[in-house]
């Protein structure tokens, strides 16, 4: 089935939110402190603007609570006479010329009385930082299973190591962006987001307005990745301020500078491994710290740090662990939500350690994956029996086959010692991703989804979860058709408005097919039900019964509909960290192939290979699609995307000096699936997939420069200036050993 909104997009009718019509609008701009940390004395206006002409917004103009809900309710809508990071948010301007407001923030000049800040989340900031309780930690977290201690006083073998991951730019190719206006007494905000109704708790709640004054709008999004799950609350409640003051319509659209600097990015991570085994690899023991930055607001990182703390284990069996994770408070621009949501930061480190033990024991890497990936009947860090009957080592043999990993690794052997510029080496990842919300989160949620019965026989989905070019549109399509034997012509996709379709929950956390696509079916279920029609009802039948209803029942609509249920058996403890994550995990094993040039240390990866489990594949190119472009952003991330930092900002904040990958630094990728479905999953088995490509690609290409190169990278990004460093520690160590 071919995506159903690829035409659009493809000839350009597509209308995002910056080409949606509007008539008398403003354009909304944003005046930013100048200092991450300090108590604004002053806010001082330019005498060469007519500020008469323009509408300017401060914390007194909000109606409500000046805090954008969240989890906690900690960051202002608008700083109110002190900042805690630059770029943080202190007045808006608006004006019908968008230069004219442009020139108006640049003329504006917040005065702040600076102090001291607290810049660097590895180490333990002096009291004159300290702003949050007596340590500045933001969240507290901790895994413990058997007792490790004892494991590692007796094991054979301890291998250390310490590990870092940078920050990670989302570049969406549509920045963010929103509009709002008045209908009557009803605020109305339309923009780029993946989530509405978080959108909506937030301007209820700032804005003192209940559900019936408020509708949210979403807006084809041209990419998220995360960045537009919490983020663009802020903006709603910006554009929605500036409108409800001026009373005409506002457009709030960042630039791209605008957009990289003030946004949230990827928490950086500094993750510490002890590591016991037994002379022959097994695991034995794992004693694990994560830190992660949060921030100077808390945002969404007592859940990023949950995730990364549950993946940091990686797949692998081991009855000995401890985990405890922190996320610290400091004063940069606060880290948010980016695809698998600490997962990758966690795994990353976890990969790479897999091949320091290795070296260290002088084993195959590939045996110790092998040792010591979980089977079924085995438990996770957190104590969750694995019975999902896949065949992990199988993942990761059949990576290892279309990689020709044996192969090559003996060509790479030659090559290397003819060749005397380049090196080449391959690389292994294996590891896993939970799809949906952590423990309890999904029944928390209580999503509901409707599938209404149009008047000329076709159906509607009514769903809170967005298209941002994963392919939802087309999913939730080839779902409901093929439960109710329609023409996928005869599906429509309700616009994600809040004001008509039910909470389905966030699209986020590789949940939108797994959980809200069987939200799909059990609806269209629920429908044919209403209809008086048996499960065997299909096609013309179902088509001919709600033609049939809708003439006896004009006025009243028609809705089949469905709430999530928990899965039998799953149990949680959000208190002790114990028992079942996840409803499902997606398994993969990925190898990357890289050439190293010496001269300029360079690293280019020349072959990638792909291989997931990821219960039922509903959609084959879209589902390679998720992977090849999960990859490309891991390739960024291991390599070349490193952000630039002055007083908590990015420094770096344009595409001329923050590199991404192009069409000349991506090899062929080979996607590949094992199909074992999942029975709980939306379309006859599937899991969650958004998220897992992302895991895996940094360590099996930090793994394969190792391998090249002889050097032990351990932090990412590997720019060439790093790797060099690397390779002179390493060739200095060879000199001296010999």
């Amino acid at each position: 089935m071919r995506r159903r909104e690829a035409l659009a997009k493809l000839t350009g009718r597509e209308q995002y939110v910056d080409d949606l019509p509007l008539d008398g609008f403003l354009w909304g701009m944003t005046v930013r402190s100048p200092a991450p940390r300090g108590r604004v004395t002053a806010v001082r206006f330019g005498k060469d603007v007519d500020w008469s002409q323009f509408v300017v917004v401060d914390d007194r103009d909000i109606p409500g609570p000046n805090v954008v809900a969240l989890i906690e309710e900690d960051q202002p809508v608008l700083a109110a006479g002190y900042v805690r990071h630059v770029h943080e948010p202190v007045l808006l301007v608006a004006h019908a010329s968008r230069e004219a407001a442009r020139r108006a923030v640049r003329s504006i000049e917040v005065v702040v009385e600076a102090e001291p800040a607290a810049l660097d989340f590895r180490v333990v900031a002096p009291a004159e930082q300290i702003q949050y309780g007596t340590d500045n930690v933001l969240k507290r977290l901790k895994i413990e299973k058997g007792d490790v201690e004892r494991a590692l006083a007796r094991a054979p073998v301890v291998v250390s190591g310490t590990y870092e991951t940078g920050a990670q730019e989302h570049v969406y190719l549509e920045t963010q962006g929103m509009i709002a206006y008045l209908e009557d007494d009803v605020l109305v905000v339309k923009g780029s987001m993946q989530c509405p109704y978080y959108v909506l708790k937030a301007l209820q709640h700032a804005l003192a307005r209940d559900e019936t004054r408020v509708r949210v709008v979403q807006t084809p999004t041209g990419g998220g990745f995360g960045g537009k799950e919490e983020f663009p609350s802020h903006i709603a409640l910006h554009a929605a301020l500036l409108a409800l003051k001026s009373g005409r319509p506002v457009k709030l659209i960042y630039d791209r500078g605008e957009d990289m600097a003030a946004t949230t990015k990827r928490h950086p991570a500094l993750v510490r491994h002890r590591t016991g085994l037994s002379r022959d690899g097994r695991l034995l023991a794992q004693d694990v710290e994560v830190v992660i930055d949060g921030g100077a607001y808390v945002t969404l990182s007592p859940v990023v740090l949950s995730r990364a703390i549950i993946h940091a284990a990686g797949p692998y069996t081991c009855e000995h662990v401890r985990i405890q994770g922190r996320a610290m408070f400091t004063n940069a621009v606060p880290f948010g939500a980016f695809r698998g949501f600490g997962a990758p930061q966690t795994q990353f480190a976890g990969e790479r350690h897999m091949d320091v033990v290795a070296r260290t024991l002088a084993v195959d890497p590939v045996e110790l994956r092998r040792v010591n990936l979980l089977k079924d009947g085995q438990t996770t860090a957190t104590g969750q029996v694995i019975r999902d009957s896949t065949d992990r080592v199988a993942v990761m043999e059949r990576a290892l086959e279309l990689s020709r990993y044996r192969e090559k690794q003996g060509e790479h052997t030659a090559f290397n010692a003819t060749h005397e510029t380049l090196r080449r080496g391959m690389g292994l990842a294996t590891f896993f991703h939970g799809a949906g919300f952590t423990g309890g989160g999904e029944v928390a949620l209580k999503s509901r989804l409707r599938v209404a019965g149009r008047a000329d026989g076709g159906v509607e989905v009514l769903s809170a979860n967005i298209e941002m070019g994963q392919g939802t549109l087309t999913v939730f399509t080839e779902l409901a058709a093929a439960r109710l034997g329609l023409d996928p012509d005869d599906v429509t996709i309700a616009e994600a408005d809040t004001s008509r379709v039910p909470n389905s929950g966030p699209t986020v956390a590789s949940r939108t097919t797994m959980i809200v696509g069987g939200l799909v079916e059990r609806a269209a279920d629920d429908l044919r039900r209403r209809l008086g029609l048996d499960h065997s009802a299909r096609g013309a039948d179902v088509k001919q019964a709600i033609r049939r209803w809708h003439l006896a029942h004009p006025a009243e609509p028609l809705f089949g509909e469905a709430a999530y249920e928990k899965p039998p058996g799953i149990e949680w403890d959000d208190k002790s960290y114990r028992g079942d994550a996840y409803g499902a995990f997606a398994w993969a094993a990925y190898v990357a192939e890289v050439e190293v040039d010496l001269r300029t240390c360079a690293t280019r990866v020349i072959d990638f290979t792909a291989v997931q489990e990821v219960g039922k594949v509903l959609n084959p190119t879209l589902a390679r699609g998720q992977v090849q472009g999960g990859v490309v952003q891991g390739i960024g991330w291991a390599l070349m995307e490193e952000c630039t930092w002055q007083d908590g900002a990015m420094a770096n904040n344009q595409l001329t000096n923050y590199l991404i990958p192009t069409s000349d630094d991506v090899p062929s990728i080979r996607v590949a699936f094992i199909e074992n479905p999942y029975p709980h999953g939306g379309g006859g088995g599937a899991k969650g997939l958004g998220e897992l490509p992302i895991d895996g690609p940094a360590p099996a290409i930090v793994n394969a420069v190792a391998a090249a190169t002889g050097a032990d990278p351990r932090a990412i990004p590997v720019t060439p200036e790093r790797l060099m460093e690397l390779m002179e520690i390493a060739d200095f160590g060879l000199r001296n050993a010999d």
